[in-house]
């Protein structure tokens, strides 16, 4: 087998899942990431569809299990927190509803991904790729601390702003949609009983603002929840890398809001894992540069409202590493392959995701409220094909191969 040395830039979901499977089909993945150790923090992912199938191939199923908040479904209050409409996970199946049976903190699934590698995978923390240079019989790499490195080839699984791509494809704003929206989260101590289910309260588009919606979602410790902010503003700019002004923002978006969003609000000023940003989409035609790739958000990230991103990144990497597989290494039949595999299961949940929060979490008026409010209530009359099964369908686009890895050696390279 040729290219069997293999840099992944990036620990998170799509990182870790890669080098699994990589190291699984006899590769030599070393996997640098920024952070000085694996990350923690973020909110709740949802795993869908084939990636589930993903999970399970991994025998991960009992880690992830055990790791499960807990989902019944989303139903969207009233000021009087009164259910006004409510989309059970029954009525889709358990990997198409708003919120999946598969539901996890993205910290849970990061470190059950990690413990499944740590071992067998070279980690290199607290360093970053400053510059890549493709020849025709490998990469050489440097980086910001360590002593530059060849290696055979090069994948960027390092997010939405992707500093591989950066420097193999170019500007990220050649690339990254944005959807004119923004989302922030954080956890929070709460009395509300949800009872597994996320509370979504929407304030309908008017008065000078654009409609906007705050929810609370189960955690996975009893009397904590996740806050939830939706909202639309086109305009606004904001500095990345400042944290309270960040806060400031979603304080002053909600400050009027009702139902129980003033007893949870005020808890953004101390949360420390506050997240915040602008819902964008990934769009690259071509996935790949000579001996460079690109999976997962970095090459094409729904948007952080979809629901799909998780499923994308743990599909994608099982299907990259398959394909590098079964090119024994030959990254030019590889590369094209990935991209044809896994294209209309992008393709399809770009398309969904473009239109995720309107009409639904953001509103432009009461009227196309109550039409929202309206069409939940009535779904679960109506026979299901015309319900459908929602992000199901879509989950679903990608049968994977019956390829098994041939052997696993337990042994630190």
């Amino acid at each position: 087998m040729k290219n069997r040395d293999i840099l992944v830039s990036g620990g998170g979901i799509a990182g870790a899942a890669l080098a699994y499977w990589l190291r699984q089909y006899g590769f030599r993945p070393t996997v640098v990431e920024r952070a000085p150790a694996p990350r923690t923090g973020g909110h709740a992912v949802d795993i869908r569809g084939t990636a589930r199938e993903v999970i399970e191939r991994m025998g991960l199923v009992a880690q992830v299990r055990n790791a499960l908040i807990g989902a019944s479904g989303m139903a969207f209050v009233d000021e009087r927190g009164r259910r006004v409409a409510s989309l059970g996970t029954d009525l889709f199946g358990p990997s198409g509803g708003p919120v999946a049976e598969w539901g996890l903190l993205r910290t849970d699934l990061a470190r059950i991904l990690y413990d499944a590698i740590r071992d067998d995978v070279d980690y290199v923390f607290d360093d970053a790729i400053t510059d890549v240079q493709q020849g025709e019989d490998g990469i050489t790499v440097a980086f910001e601390k360590g002593e530059s490195r060849q290696f055979d080839l090069l994948v960027g699984a390092d997010g939405v702003r992707s500093n591989v791509r950066e420097l193999t494809f170019g500007p990220e704003d050649r690339y990254i949609r944005d959807l004119d929206s923004f989302i922030a989260l954080f956890s929070v101590t709460s009395d509300v009983e949800l009872d597994g289910w996320q509370l979504m309260y929407t304030m309908p588009g008017g008065d000078g603002w654009a409609g906007r919606t705050a929810g609370l979602r189960p955690s996975a410790e009893p009397g904590s929840a996740i806050a939830g902010f939706f909202f639309r503003a086109p305009e606004l700019k904001y500095d990345r890398r400042d944290v309270a002004a960040q806060k400031r923002i979603v304080a002053r978006t909600f400050e009027d809001a009702g139902w129980v969003v003033s007893d949870f609000l005020p808890k953004i000023w101390d949360a420390t894992d506050f997240y915040f940003d602008r819902v964008e989409q990934v769009q690259v035609d071509t996935w790949s540069r000579h001996r460079t790739v690109l999976v997962g958000d970095s090459a094409f990230c729904a948007s952080p409202m979809s629901g799909i991103g998780t499923s994308l990144a743990l599909v994608g990497a099982y299907v990259l590493a398959s394909e590098l597989s079964k090119a024994e290494g030959d990254y030019r039949l590889a590369y094209p392959a990935y991209q044809t595999g896994m294209r209309d299961f992008v393709d399809r949940a770009h398309r969904f995701a473009q239109t995720a929060g309107d009409g639904g979490l953001m509103p432009k008026s009461r009227a196309q409220m109550w039409q929202r409010n309206l069409m939940v209530r009535i779904l679960p009359y109506l026979p299901k094909r015309f319900v459908g099964r929602g992000l199901e369908n879509i989950a679903d686009t990608i049968v994977l191969d019956d390829a098994r890895p041939a052997h696993h050696q337990k042994t630190k390279h």
